[in-house]
This record gives C-alpha cells, sequence and structure tokens, in this order.
C-alpha cells in the first residue's frame, strides 16, 4: 500500500509538469491531459485510503492526501506560509489599485516593461505574435514588429539599446534594436522560453519549472541558475518576470499571486494577492494575469493580463 502511494505521488508530480507544458491554448487538451484529470480523483481516494490503514495499525502521524491543490482562499496560504516549525510568517500584500488604463484586448499578454517613457509589450499565440512600443497612458501603438508565423512569442526585456524577445518552444531568442524594433539576430537556447527581465548585470529568464536562469546580456550564455522555493517548496510554473530594486517578481501561471523573489537565495520573500483585479464585467474571453511592469523611478508597477481589456496602476501594500 504505501509503495502504490509513492508511485501515485510521482504520477502526480508528472501530471503536475504536463499541465505545466499545455498552460496556453494550444497547449491542452490532449489524452494524456485528460488522463491526469482522472487520476487525481483516484489520487484523492488512494491518499484516503492510505491515511485509513496507516491509523488502523497505530502509525501516529498526520496524513493528508497529495492531491494537486485547489487554492480557494487564505487559509490554505497561511498553513503553506505559517506552519509548524517555521518561525516568523511570509508576507501576504494586496494590490492598492491607483489607475486603470487601457490595453490592447487582442494581446495575448507574454512579455511586459517600461523604459524611457515607452511601454514595450510581447505577445504570443503562433501567427499573431509580436512585440509593441506603445504609449503607456493611452495605449497607442507606435510601432510594431510580428514574429514570423511559425513562432510563439513569450517574454522580453530592454538591454540599453537592445530588446531580448523568448519564444515558447521553438528555442530561440531574437536580439531587437530597441528603436525600431527590428531583428539583429537569433541566439538558440535549449528547452523552453517563458519569462525574461535585466536587473542590470544579468538577464533572468524562466521556462514554466521553479528554475530561473541567468544569462549574459551580450551573448545570451546561461551563467548561472537558482531554483525558487516557497517555506522550502518548489515553485514551478513561475511566467512573466520583473526585474526590480534588487528583486524579481514573477506571474505564476494560472495563479492570481506574485511572487517576490531573491535571486541570490532563490526564496520567495513575499506573496503578492492580486485576485479579484479584473472585474467581473470585463472577464469574459479574458486569460490568465501575465505581464508586470515596474514603473521607473516609483514603487509602482503595471499589471494586465492575456487579453485583458485593461491595465492597472497599483502599489503592492501590506
Amino acid at each position: 500500500m504505501l509503495d502504490c502511494a509513492v508511485r501515485a505521488l510521482r504520477r502526480s508530480r508528472l501530471c503536475r509538469r504536463r499541465g505545466r507544458r499545455t498552460a496556453d491554448p494550444e497547449r491542452s487538451g490532449t489524452r494524456s491531459d485528460r488522463a491526469c484529470q482522472a487520476f487525481r480523483v483516484r489520487l484523492a481516494q488512494t491518499g484516503r485510503l492510505v491515511c485509513a490503514v496507516l491509523l488502523t495499525v497505530g502509525v501516529g502521524v498526520a496524513c493528508t492526501a497529495q492531491v494537486p491543490a485547489q487554492h480557494d482562499g487564505q487559509d490554505d496560504r497561511e498553513q503553506t506560509d505559517q506552519g509548524v516549525g517555521h518561525a516568523g510568517s511570509l508576507p501576504h500584500l494586496r494590490v492598492e489599485v491607483i489607475n486603470v488604463l487601457p490595453h490592447d484586448r487582442s494581446s495575448f499578454t507574454q512579455g511586459l516593461e517600461i523604459a524611457d517613457g515607452t511601454l514595450y509589450e510581447g505577445t504570443g499565440l503562433r501567427g499573431s505574435s509580436l512585440v509593441r512600443a506603445a504609449d503607456p497612458l493611452s495605449g497607442a501603438v507606435r510601432h510594431e514588429v510580428r514574429l514570423p508565423a511559425g513562432f510563439f512569442g513569450e517574454g522580453i526585456t530592454v538591454t540599453g539599446d537592445r530588446i531580448w524577445q523568448l519564444t515558447w518552444q521553438e528555442g530561440v531568442a531574437f536580439e531587437r534594436d530597441r528603436a525600431s524594433l527590428q531583428e539583429l539576430r537569433r541566439v538558440e537556447y535549449p528547452g523552453e522560453g517563458w519569462g525574461l527581465c535585466f536587473d542590470g548585470q544579468r538577464l533572468v529568464m524562466s521556462d514554466g519549472s521553479d528554475r530561473l536562469t541567468f544569462r549574459d546580456p551580450v551573448t545570451f550564455a546561461p551563467v548561472g541558475e537558482v531554483s525558487v522555493t516557497r517555506r522550502g517548496a518548489e515553485v514551478d510554473e513561475l511566467n512573466e518576470l520583473e526585474c526590480a530594486g534588487g528583486q524579481v517578481w514573477a506571474n505564476v501561471w494560472g495563479s492570481d499571486e506574485i511572487m517576490r523573489i531573491d535571486p541570490a537565495s532563490g526564496r520567495v520573500t513575499a506573496v503578492v494577492d492580486a485576485a479579484g483585479l479584473l472585474p467581473p464585467e470585463q472577464r469574459a474571453g479574458a486569460d490568465v494575469l501575465n505581464g508586470i511592469a515596474a514603473v521607473p523611478g516609483t514603487d509602482e508597477f503595471l499589471l494586465t493580463g492575456k487579453n485583458w481589456p485593461s491595465m492597472f496602476r497599483v502599489r503592492f501594500v501590506p
């Protein structure tokens, strides 16, 4: 029975990783995805049965079925971040909305950044991926460049007079001239590309796992990596990134949470709850929260999501 439970937990982890690889519309609906969904139900039943056996033989432990969590309230987060054996608590922040700004609802937002009064945005989906420069207040597009049809655009970041843009599964990073957005060269990398930011010295890249990879901003060569943990547990599905104030802020795919990460240790140092940011009347056709850009010279950020009609200028407050 215990061996069966161990195998079940391992398969649960595989299902979560498989689900991560189907994070966008083009990635969903496979037979393996449906099998994983059915397996989760069986896993819950298996977990309860294991608990009953352990209690029957007098094993003095608390047992809970290891089913992928369905986070639906603050109580669950408090158990994670203020659990037994942990001193203190992980700060939980909320968003204070300062202003609501227009956003192109057709944009499947994958990267967002402000530099020198210009909002840069990278979008995804094959055949629709692009990078654009826009007015950060009105949303008016100043210029944009589309990716070749076979590329699925992902995160972007500005490095001086250049812009780097990732692709999802194509393993190609585009280096662009910042002024014209035109392609200068392509650099290959292994695995998937999700989020990207620049901390002033290194590029920081996510790939949908718990790992952040540091890269040289000129050559794009890897120069290090760190695993992100929240109270000792790996945090995967790290998506769009923003480097600000010596920290990395990360959207988590499929979640309304934003993680503040210490890039030296990989530890999550605060969690932002952005639930309810998009009002109900704007949710039809909207996808997940994804897009975070620090507003230079302030403690404020712009937040948006895939196919959201609005951007929100916010502060993160206790």
